[in-house]
Formats: structure tokens, sequence, C-alpha cells
């Protein structure tokens, strides 16, 4: 049976601009219907079944963008889940951004390159596509049925929030979309973003990891792009960037949130146009590479107090992917320890040890601040510390590397006064964790996990000084 093909539609007051999109189409499997005008776009939307709109933003001598703006607004009201990109040579980064809020699926410049575009379409349509209806399965069940479709053999779990993330990673790892992973430090984001990429077309192709938050500022272009020998001072050799060794394959950007403001406007140049500049060379260089992202911080937050743009946030999250903390995914403790167990007596050739049903109950109320990293570190250093063959609670507790934090943790469990409301609770943890670092308003403001100016103006409400 021949697959019928998917029409597109474009919508573009420019005939050159309508034949040539037409003619590229049709030459890669779509059937193309033109438009010059948006009241031509809408006579055609009920006449096809379209799998995605190209639409320009302009069609007067005006290039505001309005015209674009309310005909996206009128698509997505008729028709929600049909996907529109936006394509213009005037818009400016705040129109495309209230395009992206008005529900567009990704926005393309011109003068446009064919392929870029053409991967661009195939995204939006794969993404709109509509999630299976999902059986229901035990959770050991739904993992070993993710397991056979899927390479997921580095992630460890199968409780019902991770195996969510896991549906969702494999079901876009197939397109070219751009995802951010969010979480806590050590719930594992650069092991879901590997994941992306071994389940993604390009897995045969490298998978380059940075972390922005190792990067100085004044080494930022010669590490992502490369330079040149002699480009400055200490340059004794070529150097290959990133960008250009993920080329064909992905690049994972972590720790996004430190990357400053300076560093911010290259990165979104690459992002849009996937072209850069060797330094110490003057001939512009491409790569095809596909972006996942990951941070720890809430860049939203970072958007509004203008310590991350805008136009990068919505570049890098088409796809977000908030990645559980192990406090919320307690059931998968056990797992994850007899895992590292299991480690252990490998990479050191020791006789395997177990752990107390006792002492594993006992670990999953804990509160892991760590995560997953800092169950590793624990049940590994208590193995080598410990006589015993089953771990028991004590064992644990008397591990040296955490006998200080946890003693501090029970201390906090007993310190804690009965019927305080919430508002209170507030005030005695901000004023606990300013105490704790001397005042200091970074690391407290780090250690309560919001920013340093909500730090502040919860010290302003509660009248907290050091005085």
């Amino acid at each position: 049976m021949i697959k019928p093909k998917p029409f597109i539609l474009i919508v573009d007051d420019d005939p050159a601009v309508c034949k040539s999109l037409g003619f590229f189409f049709k030459q890669k499997g779509f059937n193309p219907v033109l438009a010059s005008n948006p009241k031509e776009a809408f006579d055609a939307l009920p006449e096809f079944q379209f799998s995605c709109v190209i639409l320009d933003m302009n069609f007067k001598i005006e290039t505001t963008g309005e015209d674009g703006l309310k005909t996206l607004s009128k698509i997505k009201k008729d028709y929600p889940k049909l996907p529109v990109i936006l394509f213009t040579g005037w818009g400016t980064m705040e129109l495309a951004i209230e395009g992206m809020k008005r529900g567009a699926s990704d926005f393309v410049s011109k003068p446009w390159e064919n392929d870029h575009l053409l991967k661009t379409v195939n995204t939006a349509i794969e993404l709109a596509k509509e999630k299976p209806q999902k059986q229901k399965f035990s959770k050991s069940s739904e993992r070993k049925k993710l397991d056979l479709e899927y390479n997921f053999s580095k992630i460890i779990g199968q409780d019902s929030k991770l195996l969510e993330v896991l549906e969702t990673v494999g079901r876009v790892a197939q397109t070219d979309a751009p995802i951010l992973i969010m979480g806590e430090s050590g719930t594992g984001k650069e092991l879901i973003a590997e994941a992306i990429h071994l389940n993604s077309p390009r897995k045969a192709n490298e998978f380059v990891k940075v972390n922005l938050g190792g990067i100085s500022q004044s080494l930022f272009e010669s590490e992502m792009f490369g330079h040149k020998k002699g480009a400055f001072t200490g340059a004794h050799t070529d150097r290959i960037g990133r960008f250009a060794l993920a080329d064909k394959g992905s690049i994972f950007l972590d720790e996004m949130g430190e990357l400053d403001l300076s560093s911010q406007v290259k990165l979104l140049r690459v992002l849009q146009e996937r072209k850069f500049e060797v330094l110490g060379s003057s001939k512009t260089e491409k790569a095809d590479f596909r972006v996942i992202s990951a941070t720890n911080k809430v860049l939203p937050e970072l958007v509004s107090e203008g310590k991350f743009r805008e136009d990068l946030f919505f570049r890098i999250n088409l796809i977000t992917v908030y990645l559980p903390s192990l406090r919320e995914r307690k059931e998968d403790v056990p797992l994850l320890a007899q895992h590292f167990l299991d480690q252990l007596s490998e990479s050191y050739g020791i006789p395997s040890k177990g752990i107390s049903e006792e002492a594993m109950n006992w670990l999953k109320n804990q509160p892991l601040k760590g995560n997953i990293r800092e169950l590793k570190n624990w049940v590994e250093s208590t193995v080598l510390m410990s006589k015993n063959e089953t771990l028991e609670v004590e064992d644990f507790k008397t591990n040296p590397t955490y006998v200080n934090a946890f003693k501090d943790d029970e201390l906090e469990t007993e310190f804690l006064p009965e019927g305080f409301n919430l508002e209170q609770m507030e005030e005695l943890m901000v004023k606990k964790a300013l105490e704790a670092h001397d005042y200091k308003i970074a690391p407290a403001a780090k250690a309560l996990g919001i920013s340093r100016n909500a730090l502040y103006r919860k010290i302003e409400k509660y009248n907290l000084s050091d005085a």
C-alpha cells in the first residue's frame, strides 16, 4: 500500500518564495498547497488535512508581523494540533518569541537553508503526532515494555514518574527538537541526555558533553568554536571546537543556567544559524547537531531577573523534561542501592554485600539532598568501611563520610516545633540557612534553592538580620 503524501500549506505573499518552497517540498515527498495571503490560507485549511503550515509574518508594506500573529492565533484556535512554523525576513527575536507564546512550533529566518527548513518541518510534524493511548501495566511490566522499544540500559528505576520521563524521551528522541532537561543536582540529567542521543537517528555519531559552568567567558569561543594556531597568545596548535565535533551528532550543554550573558549571545547565534567562525579564521563553518541542554536552575526565574536571555530560553526548550528528585521516587532507592552494590563488587573485586530490609527502608526515608549521586557515594563508602556482610542502619549512620551530615538531619527533625504553619516554617528555614552560612547571601540562597533576590525579599519580610 502506497503511503499518501502529507499536505503542507505554504503562506507567503512573494510568488517566488511560494514557488521555490512548493517545488522543494514536492521533491521531498509532500503535497504543497500555496497561498499568497491569510484569506487564501483560511479557504484552503478546511479543504485538506494539512500536516504543517509554513506562515510568512508580513503581508503588507509594514513589517510589524501583526498580520502573521493574527493569522497564527486564528489557525491555532481553529486547528490547535496543527503545527505552524513562522517564516520571515523582517522579524525581530521579540516577534518570534511572541509567536512561540501563541503556539508556533518554531521559526525560520529568511534567507533560509532548505535542509534546515525540512528538518524543522519534519520535527514539528513528528512532535504533533498524538501520543498512543497507554495500556495499564504494572511498573515492572511497563519498564520492560520500554526497554524492548528503546535503549535505556544505563537508567535504573521503575517509578511511575521516571517511566513517564522515559516514555517522553523515547518519543522525542527520534526528532531533532531541542530538549531542555531540568532537575536537581545528582538526578541523572546527563544519563537522560545520553539516552536521547542513543535512541535518535544520530546515535552512530558523536555525543559531545560540555559543562558550561566550567568554561570561562574568555575561553568560551575557543572551546565551543575552536581556534587556529596563533589566534591568541598560547594558541600553539589548531583546536577543533565542540560544535564541530558534534557535527551529525548531538551536543549536551550542561549547567546552562551558569552561562554568562555575553556567551549566551554567541551561543544563540550558533543555535539559530548552525554557523560559527573559528577564532583566527575568517571562514564561516557549518555544523549539523542536535542540542540537548540541562540545568538545575529555574530558568524562567533567571529570565525574569534579566540573568538569562528569553530568546535563548525559547530556542533551547521546545521540549522540556523535568527529572524527579530521588525523594519523589523513593521506591527506586532499593533498585539503585542494589545496582551500586553490584557495580562495586565488580569494580573492586570484593565479595558482594547485601543491605538488610530495615536498612533499605531507612535509606528510602533519608533526605538524599544530593539525589542519586549522594546515594551512590553513601552506599559505596559504607560498603568499603563496614566489615559486615549485610549492611545495617548502624553501618550507614556511623559512616565517617556522612555521620555529621545525618546527625544534623536528625537534629532538624527533633528541633522543629509542632503546630507550625507554613509561613512560620519558612521563616525558620530561612533563619537557619542564614545562620549556617554566616549570613552570606549567595550560599544561603543556594542551600534554600532560591535566588538571591528572593532571599533578600524573605529577609525583609521576616525582618531577619545578623545584628
